[in-house]
């Protein structure tokens, strides 16, 4: 099922998620349905607090994007209760998006590998490293874990320089070609 994404400005995605328990009722067909927004919206990554549940899951399949960042081919993975181990010290600027934040990209400062333990669908505990291009979407997803987004981590001018968009996304008023949640009015 197709699940609706929320837009910068709600309230779940500025809070921290909570820990998926061992019991979390319909799990995997939580994972399938957040495939299937995800594909529906032409992303390669989407983080649980994105489709409104505020819980330490995401997903990803970036092999849509393997023609310009070839490690990025097969890369697809499920990760529950994602932990950041280790990563680098060394960072690199890259230019990424959001479906929280349609219509805007601009270029973030990101380590150049992460080591993450996680569980994966089936529950088994993994520990990986991720490099590159991967480590930039596995890291632009936990943020969202967190109550972080990707432009927190943006010059304040830039974020300045799209503030008209922002505000527009924050209305819904922003132009976008899936179903969206916006946040409660103030």
């Amino acid at each position: 099922m197709i699940l609706p994404v929320y837009l910068y400005g709600h309230p779940v995605l500025r809070r921290a998620a909570d820990i998926v328990p061992g019991d979390y009722p319909k799990l995997a067909e939580l994972i399938a349905d957040m495939f299937e927004t995800m594909y529906n919206a032409d992303g390669v990554g989407l983080a649980a607090p994105q489709i409104g549940r505020s819980i330490r899951l995401l997903v990803i399949d970036a092999d849509s994007i393997s023609k310009n960042h070839p490690e990025c081919k097969g890369f697809k993975r499920v990760m529950i209760n994602p932990v950041i181990a280790e990563e680098s010290d060394e960072e690199s600027p890259d230019e990424e998006g959001c479906l929280s934040i349609p219509g805007i990209h601009e270029k973030v400062w990101r380590s150049t590998w992460v080591r993450v333990e996680y569980e994966d669908e089936q529950r088994e505990k993994r520990t990986e490293l991720f490099e590159a291009f991967n480590a930039r979407v596995v890291l632009h997803e936990y943020d969202h874990l967190n109550g972080e987004v990707f432009i927190d981590h943006i010059a304040p001018i830039r974020k300045q320089l799209n503030r008209r968009k922002l505000n527009s996304i924050i209305k819904g008023t922003s132009d976008c070609t899936y179903n969206t949640v916006i946040g409660p009015a103030k």
